[in-house]
């Protein structure tokens, strides 16, 4: 019975979802109160993760934000709020509410998740766009919420807010809709951290660590970062060398960026890698490949394929090794591949993110 009565007349407060009404309303409360805008950064999630409270009309009454609504075909943003109840099944706003001025908040959560396996080929990182609008579930009180939700960049504010869409975050419609809610509920719970709020009991977390603790990069981390991508195959020797001049670099300020690239550039060569230019023959990733595993690598794939397309070829093949191609980023017109034990990514890909030094997915 307490599952029927929490979750009565199906509001989102389901008491074992970090995804409910019982935990977003005191991070309003928060916002409203307390701190209305913040950025902080959560452990597993990519770069800083941004929190504002915004309202209709306020948020929207500047000159800038006037334009892009005239731009988008409305009057005022309450049109445009009735535009976002229209995707969410929430009643229209009143003429005499909107001559009233009153107003009506909602939460914007941004942050970034890793690709899809269909983006990957395209994009390292993919936006998310959380917007929790408040609403009245069988009742005159707020008492519920409802999350309209975009992968696309609010570049004109206005615009991504009308083309986000309805999120059932039980039923997600795609695979980065899947990985944007796990990630939106490591972020609720580090929101939560932030803000000292406590969690009802009842709540399954989806983490068990601290997430506003931060892993101090030293010496030790690229040791970690050079046995993994190297697949246990360097000698301590260099793992010791190699490890002291890239946290020396790492430790160097921004404006000796390209000295850390090169640097990086000439880790990577130190150990068992593949500098290829952006275009090659599967013949070319064959013999390459073949040569770093120590045995032979063949792999079916459709005529007058190269490139980038041959990926999806070459981890398939690579998976019955139990291995993967990853590359680090040049930023240039080339790929420096290597190689790396499957059960090794996540890891590297966090090692990756803490030592700044920029390593890809391949797919």
């Amino acid at each position: 019975m307490k599952n029927f009565f929490s979750n009565l007349f199906n509001r989102n407060n389901d008491p074992q979802s970090i995804i409910s009404f019982d935990v977003i309303d005191p991070i309003y409360s928060y916002l409203y109160n307390e701190k209305g805008s913040f950025e902080f950064k959560v452990k597993g999630i990519q770069e800083e993760v941004s929190v504002n409270l915004f309202y209709f009309p306020g948020s929207f009454d500047h000159e800038e934000g006037h334009a892009e609504i005239k731009k988008a075909g409305f009057n005022n943003s309450y049109e445009v709020l009735n535009e976002l109840y229209k995707k969410i099944d929430i009643g229209a706003i009143s003429e005499e509410d909107m001559n009233a001025g009153l107003e009506y908040d909602f939460i914007h959560i941004q942050f970034y998740s890793a690709p899809s396996k269909e983006m990957k080929q395209y994009f390292k990182r993919v936006i998310n766009n959380f917007i929790i609008i408040f609403c009245c579930t069988n009742s005159l009180e707020t008492n519920d919420f409802k999350i309209l939700y975009s992968s696309y960049h609010f570049l004109d504010y206005t615009k991504g807010l009308l083309e986000t869409e309805y999120l059932d975050f039980n039923n997600p419609k795609n695979e980065t809709q899947e990985i944007g809610i796990k990630d939106f509920k490591i972020v609720l719970q580090g929101i939560c951290q932030y803000m000292n709020i406590e969690i009802p009991e009842s709540v399954e977390l989806p983490s068990s660590e601290n997430l506003l603790e931060a892993e101090e990069v030293t010496v030790k981390t690229f040791e970690e970062f050079i046995k993994l991508v190297s697949r246990g195959k360097a000698d301590q020797k260099l793992i010791s060398k190699q490890s002291k001049k890239l946290f020396k670099d790492f430790q160097k300020e921004s404006k000796d960026y390209h000295a850390k690239v090169e640097g990086h550039f000439e880790f990577f060569e130190s150990i068992d890698a593949w500098n290829s230019d952006w275009k090659f023959d599967p013949e070319d990733a064959e013999y390459f490949i073949s040569e770093m595993i120590g045995q032979d690598l063949n792999f079916a794939y459709p005529e007058k394929t190269y490139s980038h397309d041959l990926f999806p070829y070459i981890q398939s093949a690579l998976e019955k090794l139990n291995l993967e191609l990853m590359s680090y980023n040049t930023n240039g017109d080339n790929y420096l591949f290597f190689l790396a034990n499957k059960e090794d990514v996540s890891r590297i890909l966090k090692l990756s993110d803490l030592t700044k030094i920029e390593v890809d997915q391949l797919s």
